[in-house]
């Protein structure tokens, strides 16, 4: 049987404000444990929050960039339940009336075509604090200095079809909040969080079927894992003849293993009601067209800056775009390197894939991109080859302090192109190999090329990897091809 796979998406954003979203207790991160958590965050009786400006503009900032309605009135309520690290026994959160109505990202898919996903909502609310088991042995350390940091919650309509659709929208949330300077996204340590809605139906059915909720996915790659894992889960189900029961699930994606959590709420359950310690929220048409004009630059317009000002493929443009961190990284190598594309093949090549191999972000990269765009230079100047610009960034990644120029004279690395010194060389390794050359002149125009490449390795030897190959290529074809 043919299934339907049918995905939503529930999307915590931790906001990069300084201080709390009730409080004005800082949200820096690495503190103590529990060192960042007043008397507010904890509502001890007699306290009172109030709310942080700073986190409605970062909401109304993010709302107009996915062409959101931004409602001037919103409202705060209290959601109820109780668990170790909610101190307050309760999250204030908001429900009724959100600060960010409907909006929409558009992302790619397939080959060149385009999706239009529907935001449902997003709306402000507080973190709990944070769960600590690895450090306690048969028990749970609580640690409260994340509690009261300000949060949005994004809520998509059920518009994805498929896990790869998924992280493809993830991946371009991600570099829209980066973008806009409103979260770090650091998905490592939390600052963004996915919780994935899945349901399968028959295919071509206009009933959805029961959806599950796993929570708490901090990884694109742990999301399109859980997606699959989940999906499968449910259609085995199903053509066993069982039913899915809505709950929520956690995925351990280490082991690639899910495990009900519990039954799935409803709202009632939580016993919404407004906090009667906050008055609803109103903003004017002032706050939201003067935060309109702080709006920095988006992926797409980079992305579309990017293929016209510097003439890279809509592939390049769309990676090195999407991320601030990348982008900034992906301009600044190319003040120094010159090359655009060149710059775009290494950073999207060889460093990608060591970043990736070492679980590090391009923030944390230890090879500076005006030292990646140093080497490029080097590069297209013909000072080093491809082979040679490998050994660089080996280097450039073990230590960054010295210069491009340094390492390759430290590693003889210098490409000799001088032409007469190529010439004798040339010369002196053709008379030691008549019979080849005589196989050469021999042969047909098409197996000379093929032949070419058997001069090249004892040309390279006897130049100890330093002669200029397209120059030696030159020199060797002219001389081979003389009567």
């Amino acid at each position: 049987m043919q299934w339907d796979v049918v995905i939503g998406l529930e999307i915590h954003v931790q906001l990069a404000t300084q201080t709390k979203l009730f409080s004005g207790t800082s949200t820096a991160y690495g503190a103590e444990p529990n060192t960042q958590a007043s008397a507010v965050d904890l509502a001890m009786p007699g306290t009172l929050p109030v709310p942080n400006r700073e986190a409605f503009r970062y909401a109304t900032l993010f709302g107009l960039a996915v062409n959101a309605e931004i409602n001037q009135r919103s409202v705060f309520e209290r959601k109820n339940y109780f668990y170790p690290d909610l101190p307050k026994g309760y999250q204030t959160t908001q429900l009724a009336e959100p600060i960010v109505g409907p909006g929409r990202v558009d992302i790619a898919v397939g080959d060149g075509e385009e999706k239009t996903v529907r935001i449902h909502h997003a709306h402000l609310e507080e973190d709990a604090g944070k769960s600590l088991h690895e450090d306690f042995h048969g028990m749970t350390g609580i640690d409260l200095n994340r509690a009261g940091t300000p949060l949005i919650e994004i809520v998509t309509e059920p518009d994805l079809n498929s896990a790869e659709e998924a992280v493809a929208f993830a991946r371009k949330l991600h570099g829209l909040v980066t973008s806009l300077g409103i979260c770090d996204g650091d998905l490592s340590q939390g600052s963004m969080r996915f919780d994935v809605n899945v349901s399968v139906k028959p295919h071509g059915s206009d009933t959805l079927g029961t959806r599950t909720e796993t929570k708490n996915l901090n990884s694109f790659r742990f999301m399109e894992q859980a997606i699959h894992h989940e999906v499968e889960r449910q259609i085995d189900i199903l053509e066993d003849g069982g039913e899915i029961v809505q709950e929520t699930r956690l995925y351990n994606g280490d082991r690639d293993e899910s495990r009900s959590m519990r039954t799935k709420e409803e709202a009632n359950d939580y016993r919404y009601f407004p906090c009667p310690d906050l008055l609803p929220v109103e903003i004017d048409e002032a706050f939201i067209e003067e935060t309109r004009r702080m709006m920095p630059e988006l992926p797409d317009e980079r992305r579309a800056r990017f293929q016209k000002t510097y003439g890279l493929s809509d592939y390049d443009a769309d990676l090195l775009s999407a991320s601030a961190d990348t982008a900034g990284y992906f301009e600044k190598a190319h003040s120094t390197g010159g090359d655009a594309k060149l710059v775009a093949n290494w950073i999207l090549g060889e460093l990608s894939g060591r970043l990736n191999s070492e679980d590090r972000t391009i923030g944390n990269c230890p090879v500076a991109p005006e030292k990646l765009g140093d080497m490029v230079a080097r590069l297209t100047d013909d000072t080093i080859s491809s082979k040679g610009a490998k050994t660089v960034f080996d280097r450039l990644w073990d230590d960054d302090s010295q210069s491009v120029d340094a390492i390759i004279d430290a590693e003889g690395l210098r490409q000799v192109s001088d032409t007469g010194e190529l010439e004798a060389l040339v010369d002196s390794v053709l008379a030691d190999m008549p019979e080849q050359i005589e196989q050469y002149r021999e042969a047909d125009p098409k197996k000379r090329k093929k032949l070419m490449g058997g001069f090249m390795g004892p040309l390279m030897k006897a130049s100890k990897g330093q002669g200029n190959p397209k120059v030696l290529n030159e020199i060797l074809k002219k001389k081979l091809d003389e009567s």
